[in-house]
C-alpha cells in the first residue's frame, strides 16, 4: 500500500475532498481527528497541555480542551504554538502509523492521509508520500468559510491563514493541485480523475514484493541460525 498526502490551507475543502475519496472506497486517515482523540481528558497529551498552558485552555463545563481558547493563545505567540506542536505532533504521528498498518493489512492499494501542516512540519513527513495533493481556493473565499464555519473574526481568520505556508507555495510542491473555488461537482470530478490515475499505478505490488522479500530474508536468516545452533549442540 502506498500513501497519498492531502493538504492545503484552513477551510480550503480538505474534509470534503476526503469525503469523496472515502466514497470511492479509499481509506482516509484524518490528522485533525487523530489530534482530537489524543487530547481527550485522561490522555497524556491532555495532561501535558493543561500543565503547559494552564486552566484557561480547559472548558469548565465539559472538562475538555477549549480548542477556541487554545487557538487564540497560539495565534498570538509563536513560541506557544511550537510548544503545542511538540506535545501533539509525535503522538499524532504514532497513532497514524497504527492506522496505516491496519489498512495495509487489509490489502488496500493506497491510503490518503489528510495532514493540514504537512509542509510546515520541516518537510519530515512529505518524504513518506508517493504523491501529494494540495487543495486550494481563493483567499477571500477561504476567509469567508472560516468566519462562517468556525465563527472566527476577520482578524483571527487572517492570522490563521498567514501563520501557515501560502497556498501558492504548497501548490508548487504538489503532484496534484485541486482547485476548490467552484461547486461540489467540480471538486468531485477532480478527485475522480486523480483516483483513476492512482488506481493505474502498480506501486503497491512493488511495495508488497519488497516487504515479502525482506520478511523472507529475515525468516530465512532466523531458520539458518536456528539450524546452526541445533547442529552445534
Amino acid at each position: 500500500m502506498f500513501l497519498i498526502g492531502l493538504t492545503g490551507g484552513a477551510a480550503t475543502g480538505k474534509s470534503t475532498t476526503s469525503k469523496y475519496f472515502r466514497e470511492l472506497g479509499v481509506p482516509v486517515i484524518d490528522a485533525d481527528e487523530v489530534a482530537k482523540q489524543i487530547v481527550e481528558p485522561g490522555q497524556p497529551a491532555f495532561n501535558e497541555i493543561k500543565e503547559t498552558f494552564g486552566q484557561s485552555v480547559i472548558d469548565e463545563l465539559t472538562g475538555k480542551i477549549d480548542r477556541s481558547a487554545l487557538m487564540s493563545l497560539i495565534l498570538e505567540d509563536e513560541s506557544k504554538r511550537q510548544k503545542l506542536n511538540g506535545i501533539t505532533h509525535p503522538r499524532i504521528f504514532r497513532r497514524m502509523l497504527w492506522e496505516i498498518a491496519g489498512f495495509a493489512s487489509r490489502g488496500h492499494n493506497y491510503a490518503v492521509l489528510d495532514v493540514p501542516l504537512l509542509f510546515e512540519s520541516s518537510g519530515k513527513l512529505a518524504k513518506w508520500f508517493h504523491k501529494i495533493i494540495v487543495v486550494t481556493c481563493e483567499r477571500d473565499l477561504q476567509m469567508q468559510r472560516l468566519m462562517e464555519s468556525r465563527q472566527m473574526t476577520e482578524r483571527k481568520s487572517g492570522k490563521l491563514i498567514d501563520v501557515q505556508m501560502s497556498l501558492d507555495q504548497k501548490a508548487a510542491l504538489a503532484n496534484y493541485v485541486v482547485e476548490n473555488s467552484g461547486n461540489f461537482q467540480d471538486l468531485k470530478s477532480q478527485i475522480m480523475e486523480i483516483h483513476a490515475e492512482l488506481c493505474k499505478s502498480n506501486l503497491h505490488w512493488k511495495i508488497r514484493v519488497g516487504i515479502g522479500l525482506t520478511l523472507g530474508g529475515i525468516f530465512g536468516l532466523v531458520f539458518a541460525l536456528s539450524r546452526k545452533l541445533i547442529v552445534s549442540k
